[in-house]
């Protein structure tokens, strides 16, 4: 546990902490508003959450030559979970865009 400071470890913790948070009031706010759109977010940012849960299991046990693989998982969740919260943006936009097909963007 000595591969980072207790600053750093903090940051760590009360990062993953924040996306639980976070997954959770989205799930909410979804549940509250009856838009299931919402869930497909929260949902979507459950491979983040496995990527910091990596990385701090990694750090936790002092960056393990045996538990390298946990970078590797990291780095797939990183790219995985970006993939998914962007395709769950697009998927609210589309969806907010058909309750209200008047709506036209005069900005362009």
């Amino acid at each position: 546990m000595h591969a980072l400071s207790i600053p750093t470890w903090i940051i760590h913790i009360s990062s993953v902490i924040e996306w639980i948070a976070a997954i959770w009031l989205i799930w909410t706010y979804g549940e509250i508003t009856g838009n299931r759109y919402w869930w497909a977010l929260s949902a979507a940012m459950l491979p983040a959450l496995v990527s910091a849960m990596c990385a701090c299991t990694w750090h936790f046990f002092d960056n393990l030559d045996s538990l390298e693989w946990l970078v590797t998982l990291q780095a797939s969740m990183t790219v995985l979970g970006n993939c998914t919260v962007c395709v769950a943006a697009w998927w609210i936009w589309h969806c907010t865009r058909q309750k209200d097909p008047n709506k036209i963007d005069k900005s362009i």
